[in-house]
């Protein structure tokens, strides 16, 4: 559930943008993305920082999109979002004792300390290569293939990117290696 929480503002975006244009779906972007925020705000009388800033971000360029009447600013937003997800991975890795990865999922899993490096260095090459591959659809195709790449691309990249994390964690971690049949 809360995956497609997550991803109802670009879904929408995707939906308004076939129905309509790309100012409408950046303004279902703008109202979607702040609505999602007051109601995790309701609900939880907080907002984490990440979803803070990327609703600051959609706000300042989606309201360029719409106010200029130019569709680079909505282009840039997914391109900054991952570089500024890329640099805050990254930064992890030499700000405090646990990287970003281990302070999000070090509760779920145990892994050693190296490896959560090397994960966290993925995340963040991950991160601004996704930045650079919207770059270069917004900027090398038409807008209708870029919005394509936005939905389809960018998760389907995200999706055997983390299914690769899955498979090169899965390595590392602990096993109950007691089988019950041969127990007495």
């Amino acid at each position: 559930m809360k995956l497609l929480f997550d991803f109802l503002p670009i879904l929408l975006f995707f939906v308004a943008y076939k129905m309509a244009d790309i100012y409408v779906a950046t303004g279902v972007l703008i109202v979607v993305t702040l609505a999602q925020v007051g109601w995790t705000w309701l609900r939880q009388r907080q907002v984490e920082k990440l979803p803070l800033v990327t609703a600051g971000l959609v706000l300042v360029l989606g309201g360029a999109t719409l106010i200029l009447h130019d569709p680079i600013f909505v282009k840039w937003k997914p391109t900054v979002v991952n570089w500024l997800f890329g640099a805050a991975f990254l930064g992890s890795c030499f700000i405090g004792k646990k990287t970003l990865l281990e302070r999000m999922l070090g509760q779920q899993l145990e892994l050693p300390p190296p490896v959560w490096v090397k994960l966290t260095f993925a995340w963040a090459i991950f991160f601004c290569v996704m930045g650079l591959a919207n770059l270069y659809v917004a900027f090398t195709f038409d807008e209708n293939t870029w919005v394509n790449f936005k939905l389809f691309g960018m998760m389907g990249l995200t999706v055997i990117f983390v299914l690769a994390q899955a498979f090169y964690m899965s390595r590392y971690l602990k096993t109950d290696d007691t089988d019950p049949s041969k127990e007495s």
